[in-house]
């Protein structure tokens, strides 16, 4: 428990201390954001704003995490996959954003290319879990378990890939992401060393004290954005952990949010692709409640609020699973 808070404050720390230099550097090269037309008409105040802000946050956790764990003596290979996964798709994220920013628009990787690549790097953890782990292709849900055998690389593929997604989707709003995930990578700190996974323990707690640093800029109105660089990696990371620490289930509540924003996407297209109409105002979701008139400081403390509750849902649930009542 010491080193996972050890990890939390380091990390936290590090963010904090990396972003005044960075920020600055952003801003006198004039590398802002570029906001689609389509967006909400408050969002135009956002053009310009700094972004790759992804950058000292993937940072502050390599930092935070390599100390940690080498203090704790748990820098395995295990480790070393997650954090290999993590540059991997902060490359991606990166790749994302320089193309936005150099074609001076809000588009960047293809929606294919983007995809491909996040399988691509999602297959790596995965290899490792079904080669190292002699209970990798199993699925557990209480004392439910299930042994997927060849359908298992598909299904954590999805979950490391969904991840990634998901969390993009989320970081629409100043601090929403930040403070979001704040809650879902604390939760998962807690399950990881309670299962006996303390290196993924202590990368997710270096997670959650990067976020928490990161909202000092983040928070509205945003000095920095994290850009794909960031979200990209930090979803995807979050899916790398569920499958390494085997609490897929659980990722349900512990990513609550950002399966919510996911699907509001998913039925909005559906929707007007089918009947012509919109379920929603605009999607994601976090959109929908702007434009009911939800100032976005409102949004994003409610979301936070949510992801914070289902954190705790998770943990219940995960304490209960120990006790043996589920």
């Amino acid at each position: 428990m010491i080193m996972v808070a050890v990890a939390f404050l380091l990390a936290m720390i590090l963010c904090l201390l990396f972003g005044v230099p960075y920020i600055d550097f952003l801003r006198k090269k004039m590398i802002g954001q570029y906001v689609k037309d389509c967006a909400p008409e408050a969002h135009m105040k956002k053009e310009g704003t700094p972004t790759t802000g992804g950058v000292f946050i993937v940072l502050a956790i390599l930092i935070g995490s390599i100390i940690t764990l080498f203090l704790a003596q748990r820098f395995d290979n295990a480790a070393l996959i997650i954090l290999i996964t993590l540059l991997f798709y902060t490359f991606a994220g990166f790749q994302d954003d320089y193309l936005k920013l150099k074609g001076h628009a809000n588009d960047g990787l293809s929606a294919k290319g983007k995809l491909l690549r996040q399988i691509a790097i999602a297959l790596l953890p995965t290899i490792y879990v079904m080669m190292s782990n002699p209970d990798g292709t199993l699925f557990s849900v209480g004392h439910w378990v299930i042994d997927l055998k060849w359908l298992y690389p598909f299904f954590a593929v999805f979950v490391i890939t969904g991840a990634s997604n998901a969390y993009n989707l989320t970081d629409g709003l100043d601090g929403l992401a930040a403070s979001t995930g704040v809650f879902a990578f604390a939760g998962a700190s807690v399950i990881s060393l309670y299962s006996g996974y303390e290196e993924v323990a202590i990368i997710a707690a270096a997670v959650a004290g990067a976020l928490f640093g990161f909202l000092k800029y983040n928070k509205p109105k945003a000095e920095v954005f994290m850009g794909d660089t960031g979200s990209l990696a930090i979803g995807g990371l979050l899916g790398t952990l569920a499958v390494m620490g085997k609490f897929e289930f659980l990722l349900i509540f512990l990513g609550g949010i950002f399966v919510c924003e996911t699907l509001s996407v998913i039925i909005q297209v559906t929707s007007f692709k089918t009947t012509g109409k919109r379920v929603f105002k605009m999607s994601p979701i976090h959109h929908h409640f702007e434009l009911c008139g939800w100032s976005e400081k409102k949004v994003v403390a409610a979301f936070a609020i949510t992801s914070a509750a289902l954190a705790a849902v998770a943990l219940v649930l995960f304490y209960l699973t120990l006790r043996g009542v589920i």
